[in-house]
């Protein structure tokens, strides 16, 4: 099982997706839209989109909200990469688990496709997406009060992180229950078979 999880696209492009092991030409990204539906920028996420498609990646978009399972399975029938990209975790846990996302995801995982996540699609695959919570602008959680999410890692992560928030982190870090694990943009964290490798620019923050 490979799964890749970054801060941002930049990381992507400069140092992630040569970490897939499929050729640029060969790679079918399935491109998951929905954390970024409640956005507030929604040209930012446009751009993003574009970048990659320009960069020479194939990516076939989907909204998961709404779908069945078997309209998902469909969908990613003839892709082998799933990419989830950023926006609000809260809302897209929500589809993950109203969809049926969740058990197709580890179908296909299973099968051998490879998971790459940026921001909100990174922390869905931690144990929970409580570090959401520490945002100060306010997000709409859309109802959302328990935060257990797929834990695929056994870690929590904080991505674009910025020296500013040290403070910050090491005090919320205090009453986490799972070890955290911190991401600048441009860095990542390339998980294979049991294995968590750290990579992109610069050095890994700890605490």
């Amino acid at each position: 099982m490979k799964i890749l999880l970054a801060s941002d696209l930049s990381f992507l492009l400069s140092v992630g997706y040569n970490l897939v092991g499929i050729p640029k030409s060969q790679m079918r990204i399935g491109y998951v839209t929905t954390a970024s539906k409640a956005s507030r920028d929604q040209s930012f996420f446009e751009e993003v989109k574009e970048r990659i498609r320009v960069s020479g990646y194939s990516i076939d978009e989907i909204d998961i909200e709404g779908k069945s399972k078997n309209e998902l399975r469909a969908f990613f029938k003839d892709k082998n990469v799933i990419e989830v990209e950023g926006g609000n975790t809260f809302y897209l846990l929500k589809a993950v688990r109203e969809s049926g996302f969740a058990d197709v995801l580890r179908e296909m995982l299973d099968d051998g496709k490879i998971y790459i996540g940026t921001s909100a699609g990174s922390y869905i695959m931690c144990p929970t997406i409580e570090v959401s919570t520490w945002n100060k602008d306010g997000k709409d959680r859309f109802g959302v009060t328990d935060f257990t999410a797929l834990a695929y890692v056994p870690f929590v992560l904080k991505v674009h992180y910025k020296d500013e928030a040290e403070s910050l982190i090491r005090e919320k870090k205090q009453k986490l229950k799972y070890p955290l694990r911190i991401l600048r943009d441009g860095q990542g964290i390339l998980v294979e078979d049991g294995e968590f490798a750290f990579v992109g620019e610069g050095e890994e923050v700890i605490f």
